[in-house]
C-alpha cells in the first residue's frame, strides 16, 4: 500500500457545521443524469490514436475499453479488464493476454483479440502523437502485424521488438488512449482514402465502454447515453451531459444553483468560496504531470551551469509559489519521479537565496545580472508562477520581462529551442514508473538539433547528460527490482549534483467541484475518470 502521500484522489472534508444539513435551496439536475462543466477547448478528436490531453481521456475513457487498468487509489497496480488475465515471459520480452469472452461492442460484434491487435497495429500506421510511446519500446508500423498479433479469439500476444521494462509496457497499455481497443470493421466501414477511419473516429466513437457517444458539437455541447449491452454491469446513470464551459465565475454560479454536478478548471478563489458551501465537496486528484521552470541549455548563457544552479536551485521561491500561487493547482515537488515509488527520494534542500544566486552569476562573469524573457501560457496558474519568478530573479539582478501567449506559441518555442526561460507544464505519461517522468523530462539520447526529439523535454531545453542517460537506461532494463529502484536513486542524485536545464516545482493537482449528492466518482490521475458506477442520491 503506497503512503498517504501518494495516493492520487483526496476529498477536502468541510467543517462540521456545515454537514449537518445541506444549507440553501437548489434546483437539483435529474437523478439519473450527469450534469459536467468544463472546457472542452482542447477535445479536438475522439480517436484513440490521434486524442491526446486530459479532455479528451476524461471523455473517450467512456467509450472504451482497454486490456488492463490502473486502481485509482493505488496506480502501482494493475486490473483486469478486457484481459481476465496475463502472463510476462522469463526475460520480459512476451507479453501474452488472454481476452474475456462475453464483451459486445455498441454495434453488437463481439470483440476479440484480432480487435484488439489492429487497434494497437492501427496506432502505429497513423503514426500520430500517441504512436510516440509505441516506437520508444521497439514498435513501427513495419514491424507491428508480426509483433503484435492474436493468436486466437481470446489470446493476444506482444512481442517486445528491443529490451526494455514490460511493467512500464502494462502500465502504457493500461493509462494510454492509444491502447483503448477499438471495433475494427465498424471504423474500417468509414475508412476515407486510407486513413484507417481516423476522420469518422475524430467525432465518433466505436468501443465497448459503458457509454455510446450521443451527440457532440464542439466547444459546444458532448452527450453521452447509457451502452444497451455493456459486458459489466449497467453505468448507473442513463446519460451525461458536458457543457463547454471556460469561465470560473460562471461555473461558480451553476454549481450554486444546482445547474451542475460536477465542474473543473475553476479559480482557486472559486473553489475555496464553493468549498464553504454544504451541498458541494472539492476533490484533487494528482497527475504526474509538473509544473516546472526551464532554460535553454542551448543558449550562451544558460550553457553555463553556474548561471543554470543561480536561477533553477537559488532564484525560484519553491515554498512561496506553491503555497501562494498553486493551492488547488499543484503540490511542492522538486524532482522528476514523483512521491511514493519506491524509488522516490525526499525534497531536496533546493531553497530561495539571492546572495548564493548573485555570488555564481558573478563566478560566470555576469556580476551585474543580464536581461532575459519568460515566456508563459496566459492563464492561471502559470502566469501567476511567471510573476513569482520574475520578481525573484530580480533579488538576483536579473531583468526579465514575461512574454505571455498560447500554449501553441510557448511549447512552439520551446520545441523549436527558440526560448530563454520558460513556466510551463509536462512530464510522464500516467505510468507510476520512474523511467516515465525521467524520459519525459530529463533523458536526451541525442543533443543535435536535426534529432527533433521533440518529445522529449530534456531535448527542448537543449540539456543532455551522458552519465545521466546511461543511469536511466541501465534501470530501464534491470529486471531486478531493487537493483532498479537503486539506479533510479543515482540518476536523481546526480540530477542534484549536475544542474539540468529543468527544474520542477509542483506536481499537478487536478481539482473538481461535485455536489455531494454525487457518489462513486473517483478521479483517476490518468485522466480515465470512468462514470460506469456514478449515481445520484436524491435529496427531494
Amino acid at each position: 500500500m503506497l503512503p498517504a502521500s501518494h495516493l492520487p484522489l483526496k476529498r477536502r472534508h468541510l467543517p462540521a457545521l456545515f454537514v449537518a444539513g445541506w444549507g440553501a435551496a437548489h434546483a437539483d439536475s435529474p437523478d439519473d443524469q450527469l450534469l459536467v462543466g468544463m472546457s472542452m477547448n482542447n477535445l479536438l478528436s475522439l480517436d484513440p490514436a490521434a486524442a491526446t490531453g486530459l479532455d479528451a481521456a476524461t471523455v473517450a475513457c467512456n467509450f472504451y475499453d482497454s486490456l488492463l487498468e490502473v486502481d485509482a487509489a493505488d496506480t502501482t497496480k494493475m486490473r483486469p479488464s478486457l484481459a481476465e488475465s496475463w502472463t510476462v515471459s522469463e526475460g520480459g520480452r512476451r507479453l501474452t493476454f488472454k481476452l474475456r469472452q462475453d464483451v459486445r461492442f455498441a454495434s453488437g460484434r463481439p470483440l476479440t483479440a484480432a480487435h484488439a491487435a489492429w487497434s494497437l497495429q492501427r496506432v502505429l500506421k497513423l503514426n500520430l502523437a500517441l504512436a510516440s510511446v509505441w516506437k520508444s519500446y521497439g514498435f513501427t508500423a513495419a514491424n507491428a502485424a508480426t509483433a503484435i498479433r492474436a493468436e486466437d479469439a481470446g489470446t493476444l500476444v506482444m512481442d517486445l521488438p528491443q529490451p526494455t521494462d514490460p511493467v512500464l509496457v502494462l502500465m502504457t497499455l493500461a493509462t494510454s488512449m492509444s491502447g483503448y481497443v477499438v471495433d475494427r470493421d465498424t471504423v474500417l466501414a468509414h475508412e476515407v482514402k486510407g486513413d484507417l477511419g481516423n476522420a469518422w473516429l475524430t467525432t465518433h466513437a466505436a468501443g465497448s465502454g459503458a457509454f455510446e457517444l450521443e451527440e457532440w458539437r464542439p466547444k459546444e455541447l458532448l452527450t453521452m447515453r447509457r451502452a444497451a449491452r455493456y459486458w459489466q454491469a449497467p453505468a448507473r446513470l442513463r446519460r451525461v451531459v458536458v457543457r463547454h464551459m471556460t469561465e470560473s465565475q460562471t461555473l461558480r454560479l451553476m454549481l450554486a444553483r444546482g445547474d451542475l454536478d460536477v465542474a473543473g478548471g475553476m479559480s482557486a478563489p472559486d473553489v475555496r468560496a464553493l468549498a464553504r458551501r454544504p451541498e458541494l465537496v472539492v476533490e484533487e486528484v494528482r497527475r504526474a504531470t509538473m509544473y516546472y521552470v526551464a532554460v535553454n541549455a542551448r543558449h550562451p548563457r544558460f550553457a553555463d551551469e553556474r548561471v543554470r544552479r543561480a536561477v533553477l536551485r537559488h532564484l525560484i521561491d519553491f515554498q512561496g509559489v506553491a503555497g501562494g500561487v498553486l493551492p488547488f493547482y499543484g503540490e511542492l515537488q522538486m524532482r522528476p519521479v514523483p512521491p511514493g515509488l519506491p524509488a522516490s527520494l525526499p525534497q531536496p534542500p533546493y531553497s530561495f537565496d539571492p546572495t548564493a544566486a548573485r555570488r555564481l552569476l558573478a563566478q560566470a562573469g555576469l556580476p551585474n545580472g543580464f536581461d532575459t524573457t519568460i515566456r508563459v501560457v496566459a492563464e492561471a496558474p502559470f502566469t501567476g508562477i511567471a510573476t513569482s519568478l520574475q520578481a525573484t530573479l530580480a533579488e538576483g539582478g536579473i531583468r526579465a520581462s514575461i512574454l505571455p501567449g498560447t500554449g501553441n506559441q510557448v511549447y512552439g518555442a520551446m520545441r523549436e529551442r527558440t526560448f530563454e526561460i520558460i513556466v510551463g507544464r509536462g512530464g510522464g505519461g500516467a505510468e507510476a514508473h520512474p523511467h516515465s517522468s525521467l524520459r519525459a523530462l530529463v533523458y536526451n539520447p541525442d543533443n543535435r538539433d536535426s534529432a527533433r526529439l521533440s518529445n522529449f523535454q530534456g531535448w527542448r531545453t537543449g540539456y543532455a547528460d551522458p552519465e545521466l542517460n546511461r543511469l536511466i537506461e541501465q534501470a530501464l532494463l534491470t529486471l531486478d527490482a531493487a537493483e532498479q529502484t537503486a539506479l533510479y536513486r543515482q540518476a536523481q542524485q546526480r540530477l542534484d549534483s549536475h544542474v539540468a536545464a529543468i527544474q520542477p516545482i509542483a506536481q499537478m493537482l487536478d481539482t473538481q467541484v461535485l455536489r455531494r449528492a454525487v457518489q462513486g466518482y473517483v478521479g483517476h490521475p490518468s485522466g480515465a475518470t470512468r462514470l460506469r458506477e456514478v449515481y445520484k442520491v436524491s435529496k427531494r
